[in-house]
């Protein structure tokens, strides 16, 4: 129903900051919610931050170094991340659900790896 599309992953020295962003096949509009989730090695996926209309949720991990955003106009969702860590690696995922559908989409994921 919708294709997600990662990008903007790499790696990075803890501090530095890295911008995400998901690029969807259809507009953000007909999209419910969309999000951020990550998942590092052993662990379960998380949520990281997600939006639909009016609101926005962060995870208390974020910290308020991380900013979740949309263009309209490129149908796409952007992920600032600010001051990252080491405990911030992780495989960074894209998501929407749509209303009607009781599983969301995914894209196949960006990695993001802070390291010294």
């Amino acid at each position: 129903q919708v294709q997600l599309v990662e990008s903007g992953g790499g790696l990075v020295q803890p501090g530095d900051s890295l911008r995400l962003s998901c690029a969807a096949s259809r507009s953000l509009f007909s999209l419910h919610v969309m999000g951020w989730y990550r998942q590092a090695p052993g662990k379960e996926r998380e949520l990281v931050a997600s939006m639909s209309t009016g609101s926005t949720n962060y995870a208390d991990f974020v910290r308020g170094r991380f900013t979740i955003s949309r263009d309209n106009a490129k149908n796409t969702i952007s992920l600032q991340m600010n001051g990252l860590k080491s405990d911030d690696t992780a495989v960074y995922y894209c998501n929407a659900r749509i209303n009607g559908w009781s599983s969301p989409f995914w894209g196949r994921g960006t990695q993001v790896t802070v390291s010294s």
